[in-house]
């Protein structure tokens, strides 16, 4: 089966809602969410109405200042899946907002709440590593994680609760998102990387204490409805070698075995390029992929090749 003519999967990166070190206010991110559905709806345009347009985002900074919240309110503590599916809601809303008015031909937008499957026996279950919440002095954070059994660990100079960061293994509501895509919907979904959940033994699903990587859940979305590209747009233009030191260099296009053979940043480049190598490995034997990593601003330029990293297939 070949990939899918036309669709074409943007993951937003964090800064779509907020720059580094911007206070989480509602203007700024509103502000930043306005320039987001500009770069969207151009592309958009430029690709014709008959692109099947996809719309991922990150969820960190709205989540963390739930979960802070959550804790200093003096009960218990809301379950993260509860959260994200907050965040998920939040940040729909305002991506539709701004993206329905600047799309082309009133195409229309929809937010679906979307929830990723993952195994309840994934080994990051035993090793929680993704921090999220209130950092604390190492004595309140140890009372806390004794009352609430919790994990915590050293971020910095105080200490955070970390959570687990399991393997997404399916999108529960892909048959959904391509009945909309169908349509002539642009769908905006997977929100934080979706909520994790696990079989429960009555036969249905149900969430879990986790969070779920939001550039390797696009990948996987993206792989499962057969899109063609797979967008992921961050704060830099490119994926660089020796980032952040005198020596770095951009990679404006290298081979997944090439890119696996570096190592970049595990909270910050290394899921981009993770997700980028899976897609392209997952389109093996189909028709020709994209998976590229660059600036929001530069997306149109990216996808023509002109700007940012793309990754091609090893042989």
């Amino acid at each position: 089966m070949s990939a899918r003519p036309g669709r074409l999967v943007v993951a937003l990166g964090g800064n779509a809602l907020l720059k580094r070190g911007e206070r989480p206010s509602s203007d700024a991110q509103r502000r930043n969410v306005r320039v987001a559905a500009a770069v969207i709806a151009d592309l958009a345009r430029h690709r014709g109405p008959e692109t099947g347009l996809v719309v991922t985002h990150g969820n960190g900074p709205q989540v963390g200042l739930l979960a802070r919240q959550s804790e200093l309110s003096g009960g218990l503590p809301s379950p993260l899946d509860e959260l994200g599916a907050q965040t998920q809601g939040m940040i729909g809303y305002l991506v539709e907002d701004e993206l329905r008015d600047r799309l082309p031909d009133g195409r229309e937008v929809a937010t679906l709440l979307t929830q990723v499957a993952v195994d309840a026996g994934d080994p990051a279950f035993e090793r929680p590593t993704k921090p999220i919440g209130t950092a604390l002095p190492q004595a309140q954070a140890e009372s806390l994680a004794r009352a609430r059994g919790w994990t915590i660990a050293l971020d910095g100079e105080q200490w955070r609760r970390v959570v687990p960061s399991p393997e997404p293994i399916r999108i529960l509501e892909q048959r959904s998102i391509e009945l909309l895509l169908d349509a002539g919907v642009v769908v905006v979904c997977a929100g934080g990387g979706g909520v994790p959940v696990v079989p429960d033994p009555a036969g249905g699903w149900r969430g879990v204490e986790a969070v779920v990587d939001k550039d390797l859940s696009s990948a996987l979305l993206a792989q499962a409805i057969d899109a063609e590209a797979l967008l992921l747009l961050t704060d830099v233009d490119a994926v660089y070698r020796d980032f952040g030191r005198d020596t770095a260099r951009a990679i404006r296009c290298a081979t997944v075995a090439e890119l696996r053979s570096e190592h970049f940043a595990p909270g910050s480049m290394g899921p981009k390029v993770e997700a980028a190598c899976r897609f392209i490995e997952g389109g093996r034997g189909r028709a020709p992929r994209l998976a590229a990593i660059g600036a929001l601003e530069d997306a149109a330029r990216i996808l023509r090749g002109e700007a940012g990293t793309r990754v091609v297939a090893t042989d």
